[in-house]
Formats: C-alpha cells, sequence, structure tokens
C-alpha cells in the first residue's frame, strides 16, 4: 500500500470516522480470530475487497471489523499464518504449501 496515494486522505473524512466507528460497534471482536475460536478486540474497520482507490468501492464495499495484528499480517499476505499442532501452516494458500518458500 502506497502510503503518498492520494486516497489516503479519504480515512480522515468525518464520514469514514463515522462509518468505521458503526462498523466496530456492530461487530466489535476481530473476525479472523473469531475463526480460529479466539476472541480479541478489532480496532480496525477492513475492506473486505480491496479499493486500490475506487471511490465507490471505498464507500460503498462490506466491511469487516479485525485486530491490528490480522489486518497488518493475514489479511494483507493474502493467507493466514497461523501455525497448526503440527508445526506446519494451517491454510493451504500458505507459501510452505505451495513451494513458494
Amino acid at each position: 500500500m502506497d502510503p503518498t496515494a492520494p486516497w489516503r486522505q479519504w480515512y480522515q473524512y468525518e464520514r469514514w470516522r463515522r462509518k468505521r466507528r458503526h462498523q466496530l460497534e456492530i461487530e466489535p471482536f476481530c473476525r479472523y480470530c473469531a475463526a480460529h475460536g479466539v476472541a480479541s478486540v478489532a480496532i480496525v474497520a477492513d475492506h473486505i475487497e480491496e479499493h486500490q482507490g475506487d471511490w465507490n468501492k471505498f464507500w460503498l464495499g462490506h466491511l469487516q471489523s479485525l485486530c491490528a495484528n490480522c489486518h497488518n499480517s493475514s489479511k494483507r499476505l493474502g493467507y493466514d499464518t497461523t501455525i497448526g499442532a503440527d508445526g506446519w501452516p494451517i491454510d493451504p494458500q500458505h507459501p510452505a504449501h505451495t513451494g513458494q518458500i
């Protein structure tokens, strides 16, 4: 994600702040953590589909609540980084399963 992208300023709009607050009120726990049976407080209202600077996707796209760790790791990487009891990543999309590492 380019920190100098012009759409980054959209996150400063009061309209976004209201939308973010609403999302975190209706879904206060991290969706990714909850899928693994963990209750983590969400602090990020995340666009499920990347908007890539598209104004309509930014405002009308569906959101999910995530904790900072999930937003900054699993979501950005495109795969789950959780390690199973056998010591291998549980997500079949993880590079360890696809031969990319």
